[in-house]
């Protein structure tokens, strides 16, 4: 395993080494065990939407964007399996693309290890947490967790974990390929690069590098071309800008080695646009987006605009950013207020990237920490973790505004909800 230590204040990159169910029926609650759970109960809610704390919702009708199918056949003919994790485990569900249904199917699972951030890799058959702990098997470092996805029905077979190589993971992402996991250690301030074997196995860290203390790297991820690597360093107010070599995991710091962006910024999450010209970042406790240009050529970040994920007037006090997201089309940028307790809505300038804002929806809950909207571009689902329920939204492809559909899933603190399309056969 190579490892590296980084020291920002210097700009040095110094040392190098090595080391290495039942189902539920919608309208009903239902309780489901399976594998090792502390017998949570989880269960969808067929009921007319409520209001919310926050903004409130905006009308809306016909789809937008998503994220991540894998494999062949349209999406419209596909089966979709919604994961949700949280502090009390990791849950599946089946998803009725209609209006965001959940029915249970699996759950909860790995509830000791705090699977708080989930990602799948390509070919959708893997599914990996990040068990946010500070201790794991006597070593001071939390731990990813590899899953098995069962193409029949979305049911998850643990196959091993590995060390995330410090403490609090609160993020991790596949590289593009699925052959690596890149994971980001809140509390220990570091992140690494763990092998996937061909079996979905999690490898020792092919990788890791730390950036010291208090710097709470929130978000690890490649670009794209899968060439190079970025961290979001929420206590340095910068971005890191990485090399990443695809076919051992290695990476190198690159010339800059960060975007620095201004005091108390806190950037939280980064996600890129389809087009790959342009980037978004979510700022948690400025509570607001800035939209980066993207060189794609040297693998640099230049910051461009930064607008505020607040409605004009509201009040900024116990607010914090969380989630970003943008739509398939890239039409749309989205973005979730902890404290409002709102989606915040922009439209992209087509040419530079750059914002508008074009309105905000209620969650219709307390503390919407994470969303996603699905593959086929129809329906976001909202985690909102004090609450402890899934909120589904249709999205309108033409306005991007948001419409409650009145499901809403009950689930013990979730933290993450991700949509997946279930893998070929």
């Amino acid at each position: 395993m190579q490892r590296a230590l980084l020291f920002l204040a210097a700009g040095l990159w110094l040392g190098c080494g090595s080391s290495g169910a039942g189902a539920a029926n919608n309208g009903a609650t239902a309780g489901v065990t399976a594998g090792g759970g502390d017998g949570a109960s989880v269960g969808s809610t067929s009921a007319s939407s409520t209001s919310g704390g926050g903004a409130g919702g905006t009308s809306a009708s016909g789809d937008a964007g998503g994220s991540g199918a894998g494999g062949g056949g349209s999406q419209a003919e596909r089966a979709f399996v919604v994961y949700v994790g949280g502090h009390e485990g990791l849950f599946a569900f089946r998803l009725d693309g209609a209006d965001g249904a959940l029915s249970a199917v699996q759950g909860p699972l790995d509830a000791e290890m705090n699977p708080t951030f989930l990602a799948v890799d390509p070919a959708h058959r893997r599914l990996f947490a990040a068990n946010e702990l500070n201790e794991v098997d006597g070593e001071l470092s939390g731990a990813v967790s590899a899953f098995r996805i069962d193409p029949q029905g979305g049911t998850l077979e643990l196959i091993n974990r590995a060390s995330s190589k410090g403490a609090g993971p609160a993020h991790l992402s596949t590289d593009r390929s699925g052959r690596f996991v890149l994971v980001a250690n809140y509390g220990g301030g570091t992140a690494a690069v763990l092998p996937v074997g061909q079996d979905g196995a999690l490898g020792q860290a092919a990788f890791d590098v730390s950036f010291g203390r208090r710097t709470r790297p929130h978000h690890a991820v490649t670009d794209p071309a899968n060439r190079f690597a970025f961290v979001t360093n929420l206590g340095l107010d910068e971005i890191t800008q990485l090399t990443f070599d695809a076919d051992t995991g290695q990476m190198a710091p690159n010339d800059p080695k960060a975007l620095s962006l201004p005091a108390d910024t806190t950037p939280r999450h980064l996600e890129f646009h389809p087009n790959g010209r342009f980037a978004y970042v979510i700022n948690e406790s400025a509570g607001s987006i800035t939209t980066l240009s993207y060189d794609a050529s040297r693998g640099t970040f230049t910051a461009m605009a930064t607008v505020s994920t607040l409605p004009d007037g509201a009040s900024a006090k116990g607010n914090t950013a969380a989630e970003i997201q943008v739509s398939p089309s890239g039409k749309f940028v989205y973005g979730s207020n902890r404290g409002h307790d709102s989606i915040a809505i922009f439209a992209v300038d087509p040419e530079r990237g750059t914002l508008t804002p074009a309105g905000h929806a209620s969650t219709q809950g307390m503390t919407p920490r994470h969303f996603q909207i699905s593959p086929t571009g129809k329906l976001m689902l909202v985690a909102n973790q004090d609450s402890s329920n899934i909120v589904a939204f249709r999205v309108d492809e033409a306005t991007g505004a948001l419409e409650p559909t009145g499901r809403v899933t009950e689930v013990p603190e979730p933290t993450y909800v991700g949509i997946v399309a279930l893998p070929d056969r």
